[in-house]
């Protein structure tokens, strides 16, 4: 009876043993005991001194009694594949408003004029509300929505842009110079053909858009350029208007001002202007923008307008000196400043002329 008592003992521990040992094998980790190394740890799971060094991290074989070592390298989840990269490119597209000139959608874009109207192949700076401008991309670059070459527009006309030989209902916001330049003609030819004896339009007036003048708007232009001076058929002196307007450089900066004593400025325009011989009332500066032509071959003598400085809408403007150079009652004085200048540059408008 003893025997088996002692047989049955012994047959039970080894259970345990071998049990405990099967447990210890298929564990991930193992607590270390006292007397274990790391080699009789590595012959224990299958493994070698240097994976558990490495899996543990270890920089020596020390280890000591109740250490959780790991005994099996962590499996490191897959990365996922990726994805291939798109060959398509986008090409950015530009809807033209009113108001909109050329020159301002290419600064805007940081486009020189030239390549803006190579993009769309203009052949003339003329644009019209709704009509589609690619604004990036290359001239040769092909829309896939509908594969159609995408310097074509892809809306229809705005109906109310003036149509030749025909008639133009004035909407809100309507000026002589936009009708004029949208339609491709002369301000003069618009006013002679509607006989206007002055600038003053009104909504819902119907106008006489004849046909194009025989001279063609120049392809070439933008923020500080110059050129070959052009005609000049106002009347008043160029020079005149250069030497008086750099004669009042440092003047004070007046409120209402247009006199030597002090100016603001669109009173300096007035005082300039009419010191050359130009006849011309003294209006704020949507006034004189409302005066005016677009032009997108400054010259010198010119006028350079300025948008949301102090106010919304055009609030600001100068007269153009050549090289990117312009002279204006701007801050406490008249002084010369730069187009190119971040702060004017960010308002810049566009260059007009004086009809």
């Amino acid at each position: 009876m003893q025997n088996k008592k002692l047989i049955f003992s012994v047959t039970a521990t080894a259970a345990i043993a071998a049990f405990a040992a099967a447990d210890k094998a298929e564990a991930a980790v193992y607590k270390v005991e006292s007397g274990d190394t790391l080699s009789t740890i590595a012959m224990k799971y299958k493994t070698t001194v240097v994976a558990l060094k490495s899996v543990n991290g270890l920089k020596s074989d020390l280890i000591y009694a109740g250490q959780t070592l790991q005994t099996t390298a962590k499996k490191t989840p897959a990365k996922p594949a990726k994805k291939p990269a798109s060959n398509t490119s986008s090409t950015s597209m530009y809807t033209v408003k009113s108001g909109d000139a050329l020159s301002t959608i290419a600064q805007r874009h940081s486009l020189s004029l030239k390549k803006l109207m190579d993009l769309n192949n203009l052949k003339s700076t003329l644009i019209f509300p709704g009509q589609v401008l690619k604004v990036g991309g290359s001239a040769n670059s092909v829309d896939v929505s509908d594969k159609k070459p995408i310097s074509k527009p892809v809306t229809k006309p705005n109906p109310s842009k003036p149509a030749q030989s025909a008639n133009y209902t004035v909407s809100s916001g309507d000026s002589l110079s936009k009708i004029a330049s949208i339609a491709g003609i002369t301000i003069a030819d618009l006013k002679a053909w509607n006989n206007l004896s002055s600038d003053t339009i009104y909504i819902g007036q119907k106008l006489s858009i004849k046909g194009n003048t025989t001279s063609k708007p120049p392809t070439t232009g933008g923020i500080g350029q110059t050129s070959k001076p052009q005609n000049n058929p106002s009347g008043y002196s160029i020079s005149t208007l250069l030497s008086t307007a750099k004669a009042q450089e440092g003047t004070p900066y007046v409120w209402g001002g247009s006199a030597p004593g002090g100016f603001d400025c669109s009173g300096f325009i007035y005082y300039t202007y009419k010191s050359a011989g130009k006849s011309i009332n003294r209006l704020s500066a949507a006034g004189y923008f409302d005066r005016s032509a677009y032009v997108t071959n400054p010259q010198p003598g010119d006028i350079v307008f300025f948008k949301d400085t102090y106010a919304r809408g055009i609030s600001h403007l100068g007269i153009y000196l050549g090289g990117g150079n312009f002279i204006h009652a701007g801050g406490d004085k008249v002084q010369i400043s730069s187009v190119d200048n971040p702060y004017w540059s960010k308002h810049f408008d566009s260059y007009k002329r004086f009809y």
